[in-house]
């Protein structure tokens, strides 16, 4: 018995199988035999037909490529346009195809219509997405623009493109574009309110990017936070100080900070302080430090350095000495300044400029006699008597 069901089941499939394919071949269920010869050769048919359109398709473009190929200078095609050339006959001709195809195998005449409308939209916004890059580069390179608002703005124009194209795709097939848009403003809106941060630091980006205060390569500080950009993305801001530490910065943050671009300029000016004794030549320290800022190589020799005296203080005369560097020099700064303190001190012992330290000197005149005299200190007794104290004991009495 179990047999027999087995058996049954799998004839059932084998009789589906074989209706289904006599239907794929052009056949109809309403028959009341199967002619399977006469629809095969329909079939075979419409398979020779379609292959001749496909050669003769084929033959074209084959020759059209061939043509560009061999007169690219008559046509004055260089090697990017002629790539653009074939990659649209490549396109044409895929297209032609598809619907030399459909229009075989027995496609509805509006289907037929729709595909090449939406294979046109299609291929418009191909080539709108292929060249938008090199258009946003020139504009863009026109305006003196860096390349990550170029990189932004292909991003963006991209996925425009994208919406847009999908959209008129779409509609040459009946679909309603309307409610469709209407239903992304609305996950739009839904995901804007979960991401708000997200969003607050992309708007952030946009603007950094678009103002320009800074760049990609140069020495900034932000919240005492110093160092080179590295990166500039739509939702952080990298950083990376002297010590080699990556510093990741949310943009609305920068966007709402104070930044100091450091390297925006062709030379920058730093300074320094030293001091010498009382006792010494003013004009001597300064010649000194003067010759050790020349003998320095990132010291540049214009705009000129200076060394002025900027305070005579309690311990000694201070100098502020001043210098310009180039903006590659910023990185190395704390080494720069130290090395130069340590050869104006090597300068100041060679010259017999001593550097002064805290201490305290006593003077005293020659013509007194030691010890000197002293009188003694005055003293005075006062009882002072505490009037509670008295009371208590007034009552005890």
């Amino acid at each position: 018995m179990a047999i027999a069901t087995i058996t049954e089941f799998f004839q059932e499939i084998i009789r589906d199988l074989h209706t289904s394919l006599y239907l794929a071949i052009g056949g109809s269920v309403e028959e009341d035999t199967l002619d399977w010869s006469s629809h095969a050769v329909e079939l075979v048919s419409t398979g020779i037909k379609i292959l001749i359109l496909l050669a003769v398709l084929g033959f074209f473009y084959w020759l059209t490529i061939y043509f560009i190929k061999h007169n690219k200078m008559r046509l004055r095609f260089n090697d990017r346009r002629a790539k653009i050339a074939r990659s649209i006959l490549r396109y044409i001709w895929i297209v032609a195809s598809l619907i030399a195809i459909m229009s075989q195998i027995n496609f509805e005449p509006t289907t037929v219509k729709a595909t090449a409308k939406a294979c046109t939209w299609a291929g418009i916004y191909y080539i709108l997405w292929t060249s938008s890059g090199q258009i946003i580069h020139k504009v863009l390179q026109h305006y003196g623009l860096n390349a990550s608002i170029e990189q932004l703005l292909k991003n963006i124009l991209s996925v425009l493109l994208l919406v847009l194209g999908l959209a008129s795709v779409m509609a040459q097939f009946g679909f309603d574009i309307v409610s469709l848009v209407a239903g992304l403003g609305i996950v739009g809106l839904a995901v804007g309110f979960a991401a708000q941060s997200t969003l607050a630091n992309f708007i952030a980006g946009i603007t950094i990017l678009l103002e320009q205060s800074f760049q990609v390569g140069d020495w900034i500080n932000i919240n005492d936070k110093e160092g080179r950009v590295v990166l500039i993305s739509l939702r952080t801001t990298h950083i990376l100080t002297r010590d080699n530490i990556t510093i990741i910065i949310p943009n609305s943050n920068v966007a709402s900070s104070e930044v100091t671009n450091i390297t925006s300029k062709n030379f920058i000016r730093f300074d320094i302080r030293v001091r010498i004794a009382f006792e010494d030549d003013v004009d001597t320290a300064r010649a000194e430090i003067m010759r050790i800022l020349e003998d320095t190589e990132v010291v540049l020799s214009r705009p000129e350095t200076s060394a002025t005296v900027a305070e005579i203080g309690e311990y000694g005369v201070f100098f502020i000495v001043r210098f310009w560097v180039k903006p590659a020099s910023v990185a190395r700064m704390p080494k720069i300044k130290e090395n130069l303190q340590e050869a104006i001190k090597r300068a100041f012992d060679n010259a017999n400029i001593s550097t002064p330290y805290p201490h305290m000197r006593l003077l005293m005149p020659k013509d007194v006699d030691y010890p000197i005299p002293t009188k003694p200190f005055a003293t005075t007794t006062q009882i002072v008597e505490d009037k509670t104290l008295l009371a208590k004991n007034n009552g005890e009495r």
